[in-house]
């Protein structure tokens, strides 16, 4: 019996590292699907298209809004960013989880349309280091990192509304801690009980 995937949302403050975890607990285990969303901004160096993100124009994404082709969308930084129903629903009915990085905008908005879904909120291991992370990125000058500070004490406050908390102080701790949370779910009963049934004749 083919089971739907599980939905896990990770959100985390710009510079507390979530791409870098996302990408290390997907290679590490398996069965995990990713959504690649939909952007309106120019990809950055090294970025493909399909991959990353699909780069669209920012009319074609308004476009895409009116006719409700994303489950989320949210404007971060002056960039449009959308995940769409296609996207989501390919990955969770072949049966893979699926890992969504969204800011807490898009956590709440798949939290509305897939209440099953558990939610991830990245934690630095305090501001003084997360300054310090964002000042060391090349990309960030310091009216950028100011705003960035300002949004993620914002979003700090309102981690308590998450199902799990991660500090990432240590990256692998961080990893295994997430990786621990997608296999315990898996784990649960009602979800593996289906797939055993045949095979014990459970019935």
């Amino acid at each position: 019996m083919q089971q739907r995937g599980q939905i896990f949302v990770i959100t985390a403050p710009s510079g507390t590292g979530k791409t870098t975890i996302i990408r290390a607990v997907r290679e590490n285990v398996s069965g995990i699907g990713y959504s690649v969303s939909h952007t309106a901004r120019k990809p950055r160096d090294g970025e493909v298209e399909g991959k990353h993100y699909h780069f669209v124009t920012r009319k074609d994404f308004e476009k895409m809004i009116d006719v409700h082709h994303f489950v989320e969308w949210a404007q971060v930084y002056g960039h449009l960013y959308g995940t769409s129903y296609s996207s989501m629903e390919s990955e969770l009915s072949s049966g893979e989880d699926l890992l969504l990085d969204l800011d807490i905008q898009g956590a709440e908005a798949i939290k509305r349309h897939f209440p099953e879904s558990l939610s991830i909120f990245i934690l630095p291991p305090s501001m003084e280091v997360l300054g310090e992370r964002l000042r060391g990125r090349a990309t960030n000058d310091k009216d950028d990192v100011d705003l960035r500070m300002k949004k993620a004490a914002e979003e700090i406050r309102r981690c308590g509304e998450y199902d799990f908390i991660v500090v990432n102080d240590d990256l692998a701790q961080t990893v295994r801690e997430i990786e621990t949370i997608i296999l315990s779910q898996r784990a649960r009963a009602k979800r593996r009980y289906p797939l055993i049934q045949d095979i014990f004749h459970l019935r």
